[in-house]
């Protein structure tokens, strides 16, 4: 899925070795068109797509008109997906950064994962086990109050309430191959760009089939 931020052509590269169908949030469908894709459908209010992406892509437009969600929303909540990889929604404006935040909460029950220039973020599910290289940064934000254990960090918790008011886990950091992360809430994941194929993989890990 492609947002209307920044995207550079490593990062859409990178996203589009793990599926082969695009779909684009409003001003996403002209980063597509600057890339020579083709979207299987643009979903939002259009307000923000370019008359030339318009018209290239008139036959898979999908207006929502509401305007009480962002068009993250609008897109996800139209689209099923066994995983969805989101690439232009987190960047320069630190808002669009937080509502894509907020669209991760609302649909953590859903395999999305978002790919930044710098970051993967995903909230995991229930009970997830990453492999990790010893060293690698593995950032623990509370979206909403819940507690977490983990098994394979440098400072592990034990059933620990975390909040963004209270205890956070930034920065901290795998001790070896694997790190196993248990939590009941809305917890998100922040880990190095490099490490998206190891996201992927425990999260398919983790989704029941069928």
């Amino acid at each position: 899925m492609i947002g209307g931020g920044d995207v550079s052509p490593d990062t859409l590269s990178e996203a589009l070795k793990w599926g082969e169908t695009v779909v684009c949030a409003d001003g996403g469908a002209d980063v597509a068109l600057r890339a020579g894709l083709r979207p299987a459908a643009v979903i939002g209010d259009l307000d923000s797509i370019s008359g030339d992406a318009r018209a290239a892509f008139d036959a898979v437009l999908h207006p929502v008109a509401e305007q009480d969600s962002t068009d993250f929303d609008k897109a996800l909540r139209h689209v099923a997906a066994p995983l969805v990889i989101g690439v232009g929604f987190l960047g320069r404006r630190f808002d669009h950064s937080l509502a894509a935040l907020h669209v991760l909460l609302k649909y953590r029950h859903r395999p999305v994962i978002l790919l930044g220039e710098d970051d993967v973020v995903f909230v995991p599910p229930p009970v997830l086990v990453l492999d990790t290289d010893t060293g690698q940064r593995v950032s623990l934000l509370p979206l909403m109050p819940g507690r977490v254990s983990t098994r394979g960090l440098r400072w592990d918790v034990a059933g620990a309430e975390m909040s963004m008011a209270a205890f956070i886990g930034s920065s901290n950091e795998a001790t070896g191959p694997q790190v196993e992360v248990r939590s009941d809430g809305g917890l998100a994941l922040i880990l190095p760009r490099a490490a998206l194929g190891a996201a992927v993989r425990a999260v398919q890990a983790a989704v029941p089939a069928g």
